[in-house]
């Protein structure tokens, strides 16, 4: 469902030369599959889910959502697509209906469909206590449920999660972690970027690890552990970004 093909990515770094946020990234997610994308702050993560989403043009490499080219087909991935991250704003003087709504408008759903849909993320999610709300007055972790529902009107076959549940209570967290969970077992594709260890272990079928702007891992949690010998994930993680620092520093 996700092909990315030597992606690069790189920015302007004073007169006469450039730095490389991303540089030969390459990998593949499958529909039903959960798969973390992992690393340091800087290591690239969000400007690798910035081009999937057609916000950032890549400098070099390819990639495919549903057999669309992100850069040539990007209309046509924006409508495979639905994206949450934890800057994600809703808008305060709207009610939680009425922002999905909003939204929902901009895919051209027939107004049936549209109330139906709301109707069953609502009800599904058990978000119906929220839908007459305004957003101004939510928790943080209401509105990113909102942010949720709104980023499925569509239901799109790939969802997208920039650090989703960044500054969430326990509660909140929990609560966007069975979301994605639920969403796999509907057959979505879904790349989830963490820093929070037991999010990766429940809900990531595969991790993808980024380190200045490369892929330096790639497999499930227990072949990753397996072969840095490491019984915990937080110490395997670790072990590959030092071991790469070290390398790269020789």
């Amino acid at each position: 469902m996700i092909e990315v093909s030597q992606i690069g990515k790189s920015y302007p770094d004073g007169v006469a030369s450039v730095f490389w946020a991303l540089k030969d990234v390459s990998f593949t997610v499958r529909s039903s599959e959960v798969v973390g994308l992992v690393g340091a702050n800087g290591a690239g993560k969000t400007s690798l889910l910035r081009i999937l989403s057609t916000v950032l043009r890549p400098s070099a490499g390819n990639a495919w959502i549903g057999g669309q080219h992100v850069v040539q087909d990007a209309q046509q991935v924006r409508r495979l697509i639905g994206f949450v991250s934890a800057n994600t704003a809703v808008y305060d003087r709207m009610t939680a209906a009425e922002y999905v709504r909003f939204f929902g408008r901009f895919y051209d759903l027939p107004d049936d469909e549209l109330e139906d849909r709301i109707d069953e993320l609502f009800v599904r999610f058990r978000m119906t206590n929220l839908r007459d709300q305004l957003c101004g007055r939510m928790s943080t972790g209401m509105k990113q449920k909102v942010s949720i529902a709104r980023a499925l009107i569509h239901d799109p076959r790939v969802l997208i999660f920039d650090e989703a549940t960044l500054g969430l209570d326990i509660m909140a967290a929990r609560s966007v972690m069975e979301m994605v969970l639920a969403l796999r077992e509907e057959s979505k594709c879904i790349i989830f970027s963490t820093h929070i260890m037991s999010e990766l272990e429940r809900l990531c079928d595969r991790l993808v690890v980024l380190h200045r702007g490369r892929l330096i891992a790639e497999g499930t949690a227990e072949e990753l552990m397996a072969e840095y010998h490491e019984e915990h994930l937080e110490d395997m993680l670790f072990q590959i970004l030092a071991a790469d620092d070290e390398a790269t520093t020789v």
